[in-house]
This record gives C-alpha cells, sequence and structure tokens, in this order.
C-alpha cells in the first residue's frame, strides 16, 4: 500500500468514526427515533454489511467450500459482543442530551484512559512526561464534568463515560484478532439480540410498531451501522497493521476534534470555553502518555 492511499484511507476512517456521533446526535434532535431502536438499527446495519464484506473476502480469498466451512467458524467472543452492545447502547442514550462535541471528548478520552489503566495494572512503568499527561486528561474530564452552565448533564455524560470503558475493553479484547473483519462481524451479530433485549424492555409495545419509527431517524441510523460504524472499521483494520500502536492510538485523537468540526458545520454546535479548555487537556494529556512509549508494532 502506497504512502498517499494509506493517508487517505486513514484519513475516511477517522471522518467515518467523527460521522457516527454525527448522525447519532442528528438522529435524535432531528427526528423522534428512540435511542433503543437507533442502537437495534445501527447493530443489525452493521452486523450486515460486515457479514457481506467478510463473504466476499472470504470468496475471493478461497474456493466457495473453503471458503464457506472458514465463514461458519467465524470468530466473536461473548464478552466482546457485550462491550459492543454496552458501547453502542450507553452511546446512543447518552446523545440525547449531549452535544457530538463533548460526547466524543468524553468517549475517546474515556477508551484511552481504559487503556492506559489496563496498561498500569499489567506493570508498565510510566516516564514523568506519561505521568503528566494522565493527569491532565483526568483533569480535563473531571473540569468537563464540574457543575456549572457549561457542564453536560451528568446522567448522560456518565453513560457515555461508561461507553467509552466499554469501547475500551472491546479494543483489548480484540487484540491479537487473527480475522479482525469476521471478528468484528461475528461480535455485531451477536449484540444485536442485546439491542433487541434493550429496545423491548424500553420502548414497550412500541417496539412492534415498525411503522410508527420515523424513516430520517432510521436511515440515520443505518447509514450509522453501515457506513460510519462497519465500512469505517473495515477500513481502520486495513491501515492498521501498517503503522505502529502509537501512531495508531494518536491519530484517533483528531476524532473528537473532527467530531467538534463537523458538530459546527451540521448541527450548529459552538463549543464552549470549558469544552476546548477541556479537549486540551484530556487530547493534549493523552498525547503527552503516548509520545514517549516506545512499541513495536
Amino acid at each position: 500500500m502506497s504512502t498517499a492511499r494509506l493517508i487517505f484511507l486513514t484519513a475516511v476512517a477517522m471522518l467515518a468514526f467523527a460521522a457516527n456521533s454525527i448522525l447519532n446526535r442528528v438522529a435524535l434532535t432531528d427526528s423522534t427515533i428512540h435511542p433503543a431502536s437507533f442502537t437495534l438499527i445501527r447493530l443489525a446495519c452493521g452486523s450486515a454489511f460486515l457479514l457481506l464484506l467478510v463473504g466476499y473476502s472470504r470468496w475471493r480469498a478461497a474456493a466457495s467450500d473453503r471458503a464457506s466451512q472458514a465463514f461458519l467458524r467465524m470468530g466473536g467472543r461473548h464478552w466482546s459482543a457485550l462491550c459492543l452492545f454496552l458501547y453502542a447502547a450507553g452511546f446512543s442514550l447518552a446523545y440525547r442530551d449531549l452535544s457530538a462535541a463533548s460526547g466524543a471528548l468524553l468517549l475517546f478520552g474515556s477508551v484511552q484512559l481504559t487503556m492506559v489503566g489496563f496498561a498500569i495494572l499489567r506493570g508498565q512503568r510510566l516516564r514523568g512526561l506519561q505521568w503528566v499527561g494522565l493527569l491532565a486528561a483526568i483533569v480535563g474530564i473531571g473540569y468537563l464534568l464540574l457543575p456549572g452552565a457549561q457542564a453536560p448533564h451528568l446522567q448522560p455524560a456518565l453513560l457515555m463515560i461508561i461507553a467509552g470503558i466499554a469501547w475500551g475493553a472491546y479494543s483489548l479484547l480484540g487484540r491479537g484478532s487473527a480475522s479482525p473483519l469476521a471478528d468484528t462481524a461475528a461480535n455485531f451479530l451477536l449484540a444485536t439480540p442485546l439491542a433487541l433485549l434493550l429496545s423491548a424492555v424500553l420502548m414497550g409495545p412500541a417496539l412492534l410498531d415498525v411503522a410508527s419509527w420515523p424513516l430520517r431517524g432510521v436511515l440515520y441510523a443505518c447509514a450509522s451501522g453501515a457506513l460510519a460504524s462497519a465500512a469505517g472499521y473495515a477500513l481502520w483494520y486495513s491501515v492498521l497493521p501498517r503503522m505502529k500502536a502509537a501512531t495508531a492510538a494518536t491519530l484517533q485523537l483528531s476524532v473528537p476534534v473532527l467530531t467538534a468540526i463537523m458538530g459546527m458545520v451540521f448541527l450548529s454546535e459552538a463549543p464552549g470555553e470549558r469544552l476546548w479548555i477541556a479537549s486540551l487537556l484530556v487530547l493534549g494529556g493523552i498525547f503527552l502518555y503516548l509520545r514517549p512509549v516506545r512499541y513495536s508494532a
């Protein structure tokens, strides 16, 4: 893969991740779709799209008989599927009352801090600059959540933090996967019934009245699942083996910034001073943590 192609595909993947926040937020503000049904449609459409991609890749890789056998052995751990469901559900429920930018900052800050915490628990020793960065990121999230006129509502903020922790755990569980695309497809498939159960609990009989679901919200959910999620993950996994882990983690820090810009353009959301300061502390702190680390892959 050429350098130009690598840069282009990476940029598209980051834009897809940012678009997830925008699509979820605009669906809840421009339509009456329930966050639970949004989650259900997102996971179902993501499953369908990923299964198509896996089937196509298997068809290209081997004869049809061998490919079908490999497809039936497709991976997917139940813990990974549970973490994926918790991420998707918390993500949608939180965005009822969060701006796109604040939600993305809480999400990706929590993801990175979860992975950092896991590394520390596993015995990783931090250098002085890394401790400064870690403390800055924690202070940044705390500052964002302090009571005040510009603070996000606490309940959705906590839901987004839970979503970030779940996504960080999902990423840790998926390390070393021999077939990340197939495993992701299986995890989406396994998480979909959980989303159906959540929808039944939160929506009741309204879940069965599919005809009353707002078309615009359904389309946003389909785009989020098939394009921003499934296609975005597929692109990301295609470029991930070609970069160092520290580079990949650093690149993901661009997502909250891209989300803030897209939120201003598409949702007319103007981030306040508190969000900008918190973003500087969180993203700058994580960047400081990542820079001194030496990764072999």
